[in-house]
């Protein structure tokens, strides 16, 4: 198991289980296919195997590897075939990396920020998360899930947040999409990750705190800490940080074609979803007559304050890692780099699939059916649940 290698360390400060950050890019080579294919090779056989062991299971378990009829591998593999790969201009847009969909040219080849939402109750509703193209929800300590949203739509946003603070798994995801990590301070395990050159950071706790994020009167502390967009940039012009994505940054997503959407026919129904987090207790309903997915938690649904509405995406992914609990505080680490197994939801369906890294810590994990071939999402906006290995039976798919 790969966690960026957990190795027992003493610090001089303090004395606990730390990160040791392994630059797995000394090692990498873009060019070394032979060894991705190596890696994509165990994983595609963990997913068969899966297949195997719970095909028999239940339509509402959550473990991956339900038995997907073989056509459902077919009708993904053909669409990739025309998947856009490519970021043609046409009429002043460009295709968002986020979403696939026409943004504004100069919003969409701007690099994106991904933002640590708040998700406790007292500090819902949040402001500013429904201009996130991307979700990555996982677990903290004790159970609590945090949000961040990865957003390039926000330039007329005063109020952005509330803001908490960094876990070093979310950092990994949000240099997948070549984002700015935007967070509130950091858990100490952080600190090594935060301070490596190739992680570009708006902390609260730094020199430039004061020039990001600001407090209001409305909620009391932590759960009253906001970004604006205007501080985001001033942020990022005085730390140095390039506002364009890096030259060999392809994206994340392998989106389906204009007008054309992924058949998934053939799997499972998929209803509504709930990754089985034990506080927030969230789920999404889909509602056929727009094709998204509508999201719930704490009782009722969650919308974003500034517009009233109801949060909604076109793409659900449910991204299964290995874990483990750092010490007594209940802190966590997740695998964000080895691979897994995934769930595939959208247009009320569900498939199976994989995950794999490449590139160590600045690649790009991307999505693979059963067969190997690279996942096709529809364009829209995604969340991704990232679901601890040994709690899938939380999971429940209806």
């Amino acid at each position: 198991m790969n966690y960026k290698y957990f190795v027992e360390k003493k610090d001089r400060k303090f004395s606990m289980k730390k990160i040791c950050v392994f630059d797995i890019r000394k090692n990498s080579n873009r060019k070394g296919i032979g060894r991705y294919m190596k890696r994509l090779k165990i994983v595609l056989c963990m997913a068969m195997c899966a297949v195997t062991l719970f095909g028999c299971k239940k339509t509402e378990t959550g473990v991956p590897g339900e038995n997907v009829p073989q056509s459902d591998s077919q009708d993904a593999s053909e669409e990739v075939q025309t998947a856009t790969d490519d970021r043609e201009t046409e009429d002043g847009k460009v295709r968002s990396y986020l979403t696939g969909e026409w943004v504004d040219e100069a919003i969409g080849r701007r690099r994106p920020i991904a933002f640590m939402f708040n998700n406790l109750e007292p500090a819902n509703p949040m402001s500013g998360i429904s201009r996130a193209g991307v979700v990555y929800e996982a677990v903290v300590e004790g159970g609590l899930t945090r949000l961040m949203g990865v957003m390039e739509n926000y330039d007329d946003l005063d109020k952005i947040g509330s803001v908490r603070s960094c876990r070093n798994y979310f950092v990994y995801y949000a240099l997948e999409l070549d984002a700015i990590y935007v967070h509130y301070g950091q858990a100490a395990y952080a600190k090594d990750l935060l301070n490596e050159d190739y992680v570009h950071n708006l902390s609260g706790l730094s020199g430039i705190g004061n020039t990001v994020f600001y407090r209001t009167a409305d909620r009391k502390a932590p759960h009253n800490a906001y970004a604006s967009a205007e501080g985001m940039k001033e942020g990022i012009e005085k730390m140095g940080y390039r506002n364009s994505y890096r030259s060999d940054f392809d994206g994340k997503f392998t989106f389906a074609v204009d007008g054309k959407s992924v058949d998934l026919t053939h799997g499972k129904q998929a209803k509504k979803v709930s990754p089985g987090y034990l506080v927030n207790k969230p789920y999404f309903e889909y509602h056929p007559e727009d094709g998204l997915y509508y999201r719930y938690q704490y009782g009722g649904p969650q919308i974003d304050e500034l517009d009233g509405e109801q949060l909604a995406y076109k793409n659900i992914i449910l991204q299964y890692s290995e874990w483990m609990r750092l010490d007594e505080n209940d802190y966590l680490a997740f695998d964000c780099h080895s691979g897994g197994l995934i769930k595939y939801i959208t247009d009320g369906k569900v498939v199976d699939g994989t995950w794999m890294r490449f590139d160590g810590d600045v690649g790009t994990t991307k999505f693979f059916d059963p067969t190997g071939k690279e996942l096709v999402v529809n364009p829209g906006k995604t969340w991704i649940c990232i679901i601890q290995d040994t709690k899938s039976d939380a999971v429940v798919i209806e």
